[in-house]
Formats: C-alpha cells, sequence, structure tokens
C-alpha cells in the first residue's frame, strides 16, 4: 500500500520529480555529459558504478530535498545499490524527503506503425515485489510515439494502461509514459490523438485507480488540462524530451497544472571535475530554474 504521506506529496506538493533513471543503453551519453569519457571504465561494473556516483553526488547535494523536489526516479541498479550505507530508497525519503519511484521497462521493441510500445517484461511481478521491500512508491515505463498513427497510439496506450493496472495490483503508483518525439512534424496531431486514447482508458478505471503521466511538453500549452483535472490522475509531469533547460522551462510554465519530471535537463551543466562547491551550485541553480517553472502554472 502507498504511504498516505509519500501520496499527498506527490499530489499536492509544489516541485517537481527528478528523472535519474538513464538505463544501460543512455549511460555512456550521461556520463560523457558529465565529462567522463568511455574510455574511463573497462567493463559494465565499472560504467553502472560511476553512474551510481554521479547520482549519489546530486542526491547527497544540500539543495536535492522535498522543499524543492517532490519525488526521484531510479533505474533498478540504482535502488539496489546504497548511499552512505543506506538502501537509495531509503535514504531519498528519510534523508531528503523524496518519494522513491523506479524505472521498470526493459526497453523498446522496433518501430511498428509509427511507434515504439514496450518490450516484453515476464520478471514484472517479482521485480515489483522488490520494489515494495525496497520502499518503492511508484514506478515508470517509456513508449515511444513517432507518428500521429491513430492505431499505433492506441496501441501504445493500451499497452501502458494494460501494465499500469498490474503496477497498482502491487500497490504501487504508474507513472504512465507514451513519450512524444518533439522532432516529428505532426506533434500536435498525435498529442491530440493521444489525448484522446488516454482519456478514454482513464475513464475505464475504477475511482480508487490512481495513475500519474509523463508526456512531452506539447506544441499548444494546456492540451492535457483535462487529463491533469481528471480525478483518476494523481499528478501530470512532463519529460524534458531534448529540449534544452530554458526550453523545456519555458514550455512548462506556459501549461498549467503540469510539473517537471526532467533527466538530461535537471543534470546540464554537472561536471565530475566540479569542485563539490562548484557542484551544489550548479545543481542548485538548475534544481531552482525547474521548480520556478513547475509552479508557475
Amino acid at each position: 500500500m502507498t504511504d498516505q504521506k509519500q501520496t499527498e506529496q506527490i499530489r499536492s506538493g509544489n516541485g517537481f520529480i527528478a528523472a535519474l533513471d538513464q538505463s544501460g543503453g543512455s549511460t555512456p551519453k550521461a556520463l560523457k555529459l558529465y565529462g567522463v569519457e568511455e574510455d574511463a571504465y573497462g567493463s559494465d561494473a565499472e560504467m553502472f558504478e560511476m553512474i551510481h556516483n554521479m547520482r549519489a553526488r546530486i542526491i547527497k547535494s544540500n539543495g536535492f530535498n522535498g522543499n524543492r523536489i517532490l519525488g526521484a526516479i531510479l533505474f533498478e541498479r540504482t535502488m539496489d545499490s546504497d548511499v552512505d550505507g543506506k538502501p537509495t530508497a531509503t535514504y531519498l525519503w528519510e534523508d531528503c524527503q523524496v518519494v522513491p519511484f523506479l524505472k521498470v521497462d526493459k526497453g523498446l521493441a522496433d518501430e511498428e506503425d509509427g511507434v515504439r510500445v514496450l518490450k516484453p517484461m515476464p520478471d514484472l511481478d517479482a521485480l515489483l515485489e522488490k520494489a515494495v521491500s525496497k520502499g518503492i512508491f511508484g514506478t515508470k515505463m517509456r513508449s515511444v510515439i513517432n507518428a500521429a498513427s491513430a492505431t499505433g497510439i492506441a496501441k501504445v496506450v493500451e499497452q501502458q494502461f494494460e501494465v499500469g493496472k498490474q503496477i497498482l495490483s502491487h500497490g504501487l503508483v504508474p507513472i504512465i509514459e507514451p513519450e512524444v518525439t518533439i522532432s516529428i512534424a505532426d506533434k500536435a496531431e498525435a498529442e491530440t490523438i493521444l489525448l484522446g486514447e488516454i482519456k478514454k482508458q482513464l475513464d475505464a478505471l475504477d475511482p480508487d485507480q490512481k495513475v500519474m503521466l509523463k508526456l512531452t511538453l506539447p506544441e499548444a500549452a494546456n492540451t492535457y488540462k483535462p487529463l491533469v483535472d481528471h480525478p483518476n490522475v494523481l499528478r501530470v509531469v512532463a519529460l524534458s524530451g531534448g529540449y534544452s533547460r530554458e526550453e523545456a522551462n519555458n514550455r512548462l510554465a506556459q501549461n498549467t497544472g503540469m510539473i517537471a519530471s526532467f533527466s538530461r535537463a535537471l543534470t546540464e551543466g554537472l561536471s565530475a571535475q566540479q569542485s563539490d562547491d562548484e557542484f551544489d551550485k550548479t545543481l542548485d541553480s538548475s534544481v531552482q530554474s525547474i521548480f520556478d517553472a513547475s509552479v508557475a502554472g
């Protein structure tokens, strides 16, 4: 069962969700942006240790706390690791007052009908049981929409909600994430189709089934306001999706009720070579700008 204090923080708190969930495929890129080249590690184990050290440095920074950051999404290896001798999720909540989430998807299937659905997750129930045992509040899974294909988008949303119900059955809150690629020519049309499909699935939920939504910042401000206001939605968060932090913040501020859930835009400007003081100041500035954009609406 979800913790009521955590639920209330996510539902009505001022702030945003930090996305610290890069997985195997995106880790080298995240490390490179952090100033760690691929020749600095010789194995996957060393690579994952370096990305965990980066995340731990972020989590332990003075500005990373529940005053501005409501929750944080973790990669499974991060959940299984410790920060200062405590399991990461425990440290987040007890030391930072930040609600822990877990990325549960195993990547994307090949594109078909303009979309990429989730790969099969045969071990999902076992992972969800482990997440519950480690104090995780909710989960996240990402699909991708590359075209305004009505049938493709319907397939993505249907799968997301099907898996979401499985997650709900374990007492966890799913973050439904059908990402619309920011560079496609028919992005606005895809968002209109997506809105209708999500609303259809939400309307079919039981009153006590609460989900979160993680969506690409839309072309038309407040496109997703009906979802923000839906009784089955705990919170709508926005992904940065490749926009710079400045553009993502500007777009976010125009969307009433949406808050950020940024990954690359959060860590923009951070470097392994920075002193702790420089690192903390850079992160604090990033956190403040994203917080301001999240509460602007």
